[in-house]
């Protein structure tokens, strides 16, 4: 089967438990607080490893990120790629409120450090067949698309967070986007989902886009696929911090096994779905037992 190669961001999360996100000029105390594995890449690479995929991690960390490779290892990501450098490990800062709803602020730190030799080695480890993943956390996303391009590469990316950069991006040389309701309006310059997914498969029709909507679940087609609705699993929120990540590694997971953009959904949407049921964002990632188990269940 072929493989998941992410040039993805790894990051170390401090989780804050709060009775509501704070507002312009308020200080509030939290009820709690938890160090947890993160960054998007990484995330992305422990979900999908869990959905059984073989997945090539590369990417930077500081020398604070040792637990990082641990977690990863654990799930047998391949990391032997991932570079330690001088500079300090992303980390974010999450409120999480008791509806589950979170509020991120995050420092790139060493994930704003790849350069040449790690873009050349990701790009290696890419086989016929397989998918390069990438996330909007890092830096030089212009001359990673670029030498995907260059090699055929087919290239899935994760458009978040939305911080200005993504309008420069020549996304021609994307074979899968995948965005939600804010990443998509960044891009297609409109608010309205529905009109913002037309927006961007006229705009690439090559290009498959896949728009979650979260709780309103969300919608995939472009790429001569034809434009589907999906709906999500109603469950009862802890905390959405990974809920994304999860979806896409379960998509990609799928993707990469079956080329069935259904299935892929289907498998994303219940992992998506465990996950905003338990606090943190690698440690809610579900397993595939649990998975196919939830889908049983709803099933009957």
């Amino acid at each position: 089967m072929p493989k998941l190669v992410n040039l993805g961001s790894l990051g170390i999360d401090h989780v804050y438990g709060v009775d509501h996100i704070t507002t312009p000029g308020e200080t509030i105390s939290s009820y709690s607080h938890d160090v947890f594995p993160g960054g998007k890449g990484s995330n992305q690479s422990i979900a999908a490893a869990k959905a059984g995929a073989e997945v090539v991690h590369v990417g930077c960390i500081g020398p604070d990120g040792d637990m990082l490779l641990d977690v990863l290892s654990e799930v047998n990501v391949d990391v032997k790629n991932v570079r330690v450098s001088e500079t300090a490990t992303q980390h974010a800062v999450i409120q999480v409120d008791r509806q589950g709803q979170n509020a991120i602020v995050i420092f790139g730190g060493a994930n704003r450090t790849l350069n040449q030799h790690d873009r050349d080695v990701a790009l290696s480890r890419v086989e016929p067949g397989d998918w390069l993943l990438l996330q909007n956390e890092v830096n030089d996303l212009e001359e990673i698309l670029d030498q995907a391009g260059e090699r055929n590469v087919s290239v899935a990316f994760n458009v978040a967070p939305v911080d200005g950069r993504e309008k420069d991006y020549d996304y021609s040389r994307v074979g899968l986007l995948i965005v939600n309701e804010v990443e998509a309006a960044a891009l297609a310059a409109e608010d309205d989902p529905n009109r913002a997914f037309d927006i961007l498969t006229s705009r690439f029709p090559d290009m498959i886009v896949l728009l979650t909507l979260g709780r309103d679940g969300g919608m995939y087609g472009g790429g001569g696929y034809p434009r589907v609705v999906y709906e999500s699993h109603v469950v009862d929120a802890v905390d959405e911090t990974a809920a994304g990540d999860t979806f896409i590694g379960y998509f990609m997971a799928e993707w990469l096994k079956s080329q069935d953009l259904a299935k892929a959904v289907e498998d994303a949407s219940a992992a998506g779905a465990i996950a905003v049921t338990k606090p943190g964002a690698a440690s809610s990632i579900p397993s595939r037992a649990e998975v196919d188990a939830f889908k049983e269940s709803v099933t009957n």
